[in-house]
């Protein structure tokens, strides 16, 4: 039987499309919204990691998320990156996030800082105190460094407001190991990691925040449709097709070749903004034949 969630299936973690000055490119960001939404994608992350959150002011970073939400129109729910390594900041954008009317906001571990777990406690707990909406956690260790302890994760799980976790660390073991812990019924687990996201959905999660969405919206609808669905076979099937492209991912930084992937099939410019630098030569032929005949 199909898992029924608000927050599920598969959700693009969107890339924020720049001109080749850096400037964001709102007109391509509403055509990248539209083919979202006819590609039945499940949901859309504004300023996140993959949207070069680090690199928005205030101001554009509330922008972007409050025009996602009006191209939206409430035909797709709307995740707003709102972490920050500072607590107040991310409170200061989670409050932005709500009041501009996304549906969830997504708050990533600190990073760079290296917080205790009673530090992401007290973090965390606060962010969700002051969020009139869901609060989704966000563990990557990968980019943080600080590990979401399955513990920690426990006692966030008991806030009203906190609803679920992305995981990136991509062990699907951490997902039994957290479904076992948490009683609550309705909390989310979503994968943040596309090389394992179909075994961590055929595992029980509930879906995938994806950055091969951006390239293969609709491939990656069908993956989280059928292992939500529990078909193995067509989840395996869905999720080989995008086995080159999820490789070719760590080839360079996140976002450098899902934007140069864009570009090259006509989707958007070819900006990104510094330190992050356009995909390297070396690398482009083979991100080319990997995103090649995907939908």
């Amino acid at each position: 039987m199909a898992k029924q969630s608000p927050f599920g299936g598969s959700i693009v973690a969107l890339v924020t499309p720049m001109g080749d000055d850096g400037a964001i490119d709102w007109d391509c960001l509403e055509r990248l919204v539209e083919w979202h939404v006819e590609a039945k994608t499940a949901g859309i992350v504004a300023a996140g990691t993959t949207g070069e959150s680090p690199t928005l002011s205030f101001a554009e970073h509330r922008e972007l998320i409050a025009k996602t939400v009006k191209l939206a129109a409430g035909r797709v729910p709307v995740i707003a990156g709102t972490g920050a390594n500072s607590t107040t900041e991310a409170i200061d954008l989670t409050r932005s996030a709500c009041d501009d009317g996304a549906d969830a906001c997504l708050s990533v571990v600190p990073y760079y800082n290296k917080p205790s777990q009673e530090g992401l406690l007290r973090h965390f707990t606060a962010i969700a105190d002051a969020a009139s909406k869901p609060v989704i956690l966000y563990n990557v260790p990968g980019r943080t460094i600080t590990d979401l302890a399955d513990n920690t994760l426990l006692l966030l799980s008991e806030h009203e407001r906190i609803a679920g976790v992305k995981d990136a660390t991509g062990d699907v073991n951490r997902l039994r190991i957290q479904q076992k812990l948490i009683s609550r019924a309705d909390f989310r687990y979503l994968s943040g990691d596309d090389g394992t996201a179909c075994d961590y959905m055929l595992a029980g999660g509930h879906g995938v925040i994806s950055v091969s969405a951006n390239v293969a919206p609709a491939t990656c609808a069908r993956l989280a449709a059928a292992a939500a669905a529990n078909e193995e076979e067509q989840a395996f099937e869905a999720s080989d097709r995008l086995l080159a492209f999820n490789r070719l991912q760590a080839c360079e930084a996140n976002p450098i070749p899902v934007k140069w992937a864009l570009h090259h099939l006509g989707k958007a410019g070819p900006g990104i903004r510094l330190p992050l630098t356009p995909l390297g030569e070396k690398h482009r032929k083979g991100v080319a034949m990997a995103v090649e005949g995907l939908e």
